[in-house]
């Protein structure tokens, strides 16, 4: 789907989210990926082919688990 210079990951590469963003509701809380992918604030994403995947967030490091 990407047409940029440089593609952007595919929406099954575990760096999806950093595909370039097409278009965000701030309201509703998502942003549509140039890969098809649909992020919410929540880091949670649908990918095209309906997968759900769950919200994530980022360990720190040192923080507690």
């Amino acid at each position: 789907m990407c047409r940029h210079k440089s593609p952007c990951p595919a929406a099954m590469a575990p760096d999806r989210e950093q595909a370039e963003v097409l278009g965000r509701d701030s309201v509703l809380g998502w942003a549509l990926l140039c890969n098809g992918v649909i992020v919410f604030d929540d880091t949670g994403c649908l990918l095209a082919d309906g997968q759900i995947i769950a919200p994530h967030r980022p360990v720190l490091a040192g923080a507690p688990a």
